[in-house]
């Protein structure tokens, strides 16, 4: 039976007591192995051209290179390295900006332990995880959006109506209600929204949001 190879992780932080705490509370998993360390963003990007990495877990604040350009540079070049950031950030511009530099995976720093794995399985498993405290932020800079682009001219008006609904975590059957149509209809509505704007989950419609700037 072929053994199941394990997640290879760097951590850049520009704190060595941070990375030793997070090295502290990953090290019981059999199935993770911290691989190397960076306290610079260019350090680790370095590490990344030279070794096999498969998920970075980086700081915002690093020198060399921030936590976003540094997440820029690695899903320019090495696509198939998976992002997860964490850090005490929860500014909704930063929120944004992690978002858009393609992220898998946002979470705080005052983050528990169980969250924390359950990030890197899940985002490891070609997943994306961002923290409910990360996404509220994502959905209220979305409603608080006051024009529509030009871009997303191919959603109905009724789909961008639908759309704005979601962002405010509404359920099928609410939005239902709201519009006073059938929930069999807002269900064929959601699966034409997924379909024009080609995601698959509520982070990627929120990405769609931000790129072109659709009113919540």
């Amino acid at each position: 039976m072929e053994q199941k190879r394990k997640i290879r992780i760097l951590i850049a932080d520009d704190h060595q007591m941070f990375i030793d705490g997070l090295k502290s509370l990953l090290h019981p998993e059999k199935d993770i192995e911290v691989t190397a360390q960076a306290l610079r963003g260019d350090d680790a990007y370095d590490i990344i051209c030279k070794q096999n990495i498969d998920l970075l877990i980086s700081d915002i604040s690093m020198p060399g290179l921030t936590g976003i350009e540094l997440t820029k540079k690695v899903k320019e070049k090495f696509p198939e390295v998976k992002v997860l950031v964490v850090s005490m950030y929860n500014d909704r511009e930063i929120v944004s900006e992690i978002l858009m530099a393609e992220a898998d995976g946002y979470i705080l720093k005052n983050t528990g332990r169980k969250e924390l794995l359950n990030a890197i399985y899940k985002i490891a498993d070609n997943n994306t995880y961002y923290s409910n405290e990360i996404l509220s932020i994502m959905l209220e800079k979305i409603k608080k959006e006051k024009h529509t682009s030009e871009e997303v001219k191919h959603l109905s008006g009724r789909e961008i109506e639908i759309l704005k609904l979601i962002m405010q975590e509404c359920s099928s059957e609410e939005i239902a209600e709201k519009l006073f149509i059938s929930k069999s209809t807002v269900d064929s509505h959601r699966k034409n929204i997924l379909e024009k704007t080609r995601v698959k989950t509520i982070v990627g419609l929120c990405k769609f949001a931000f790129r072109y700037n659709l009113a919540g």
